[in-house]
Parts: C-alpha cells; structure tokens; sequence
C-alpha cells in the first residue's frame, strides 16, 4: 500500500475493518486528520435517526435561496430559488456532496447535535467545527476575503505554504477525526448498531447512491458493491465506504490522502485510493 502512494507522490493514512470479524489492516490510522465533506455521513445519520423517531418529518420543504448558497455541487448551481424536502437535502448532500444542501440540512437537525451524536457514538477523537458555511468562512478569513467573489480572485495567489497554512488543513482547529474512527461510525452504521435500524438503513442507501466513482470504487470490480462519501479540499483526497462482496465480506474503508504538492485534477491520487483500499480488503479476506 504505500508503494501504491509512494508512485503518486501522497502521504496516506488508511484503516480497513471487517465489519463482522473486526480483523483490521491499516496505517496511520489514530493519527487525527481532516475529514472534510465525510462529516455529512455523521450529519445525515443525526437526520435520519431523527426521521424516525418522528422529531421531524422527512418531507418538510425547505427553500433554498441565493444567499444560502455557498458554491459547489448541486443546488449551489441553480439560477434560481429551488424548494425541496428535507430528505432531498440529505439526498444531495450525500450523492454530489452539496454543501448548501448539507448546511441547510444541519440548520435543521441542530448543529450542537451532531457532535453529541458523535460523542455517543464514541468517537471520542471525532470533532465537528461547525458545518460548510462554517468551514468556508473560515478560509475567507484566514485570507482576508470579504465574501466568495474576492476569496476567488485572492486564493490562486496565494503560495503553497500560505494554504497549507489554513485552518481547514489543521485537524486542530477544524472538523476532523482519525481513520479508525471513520471506520468505526461505518461499522456501527452497517450492523444496524448507530441507531434505529430503519435509521441506519437509510444511511446506507443514501451512501450507496454517490455519484463519484473515481476513489475507491475505483479499485473493485463490479460485483462488489461500494457505498461512499468523498471528502475533498486542496491538496487531500478523501474517501470512506463500505465495500460489499457476493459472498457476504463486509469491510469498513477509510483512506485520507495528502499530495506532496498542491495539484488540482489528480486522478492518479484517486485511483492510488482505489487500489490501496482494494490491496487491504485484499489482505483481510486472504487471512
């Protein structure tokens, strides 16, 4: 595995669990790292465990305004007002990764839960700073932008080391947690153990209808079945899932990737992924 990162230059930590057996292989696996867009995987459970106990109901509208956009994927790309349930939030928080959606969505379920939800979990080395917005607007101060339009002309002028410098890329100062933990809340999510099963299963649907097929997916052929969620920032390469064979092998993936140099664009780095979580599962089910 880390020949496989080695060749594209990232630094990886990566931590593979049968969900069933709990036999492990991984490296770097307790170091704290940033998770990125994986929080939403903790988000979308909080919603969903909150779905069915009836705290609030799954199609209740939302009207997502200009100013609630914070850019990306998703309804962040629409000209105009868009109204959607809040299932649909969730749907789109999980399949493009759309942050407006999620940040709305985490408006709704109560941003102070989540954390408690991760603490009762626990994952004690799993910390939640907020949500997209909060993110976002962290890196606008970090560089002194007033808004998005002046982020985007200052961030391309900025020097390697000063992004790097960001609070975004600290696991201190931003959301973050460490491999095995990411495993751990995908485990406890399979085996029906995060929640109300009714709860947990729709976690695992909305996982399974990721559109981005180029990380770990990437490296499983395709009788396996792979539900994930990206996480993705400048520089780092994220991904967790579940991989799932016909046989019945279930295995809890989490890989965090870093590149050597900022790049955009690198598939090489998703693909390494892809291969390295493949080599892992790989090694568990020769066992």
């Amino acid at each position: 595995m880390a020949e496989i990162f080695d060749e594209v230059g990232v630094d990886a930590r990566l931590h593979v669990v049968d969900v069933d057996t709990g036999r492990e292989v991984g490296s770097g696996a307790d170091e704290q790292v940033v998770i990125a867009s994986v929080f939403k995987v903790l988000l979308v459970l909080e919603f969903a465990r909150q779905a069915v106990a009836g705290q609030l109901d799954p199609a209740e509208r939302v009207l997502v305004r200009a100013g609630d956009r914070l850019g990306g994927w998703g309804t962040a790309g629409c000209a105009d007002d868009v109204e959607l349930s809040l299932r649909d939030l969730a749907h789109f928080a999980m399949s493009v990764s759309d942050n407006t959606a999620a940040d709305l969505l985490m408006r709704r379920v109560g941003p102070d839960v989540v954390p408690l939800l991760a603490a009762e979990l626990g994952l004690g080395r799993t910390r939640v700073v907020g949500g997209p917005r909060q993110l976002l607007e962290s890196m606008f101060a970090d560089v002194g932008a007033r808004d998005a339009a002046e982020f985007a002309r200052v961030f391309p002028t900025l020097s390697e080391e000063r992004v790097r410098a960001l609070r975004v890329f600290d696991p201190d100062h931003t959301t973050s947690s460490t491999a095995r933990e990411v495993t751990r809340l995908l485990g406890l999510i399979w085996r029906d153990e995060a929640g109300p099963p009714a709860a947990c299963a729709m976690v695992r649907d909305l996982m399974s209808r990721q559109v981005f097929r180029t990380r770990l997916p990437s490296g499983f052929p395709p009788d396996v079945r792979v539900s994930a969620k990206t996480g993705t920032l400048p520089g780092l390469h994220v991904e967790a899932g579940v991989a799932e064979y016909p046989d019945g092998g279930r295995y809890a993936i989490a890989v965090f990737a870093r590149t050597r140099r900022l790049a955009t664009r690198r598939i090489d780095v998703d693909l390494a992924m892809g291969a390295a979580a493949r080599a892992a599962v790989e090694s568990l089910r020769a066992v």
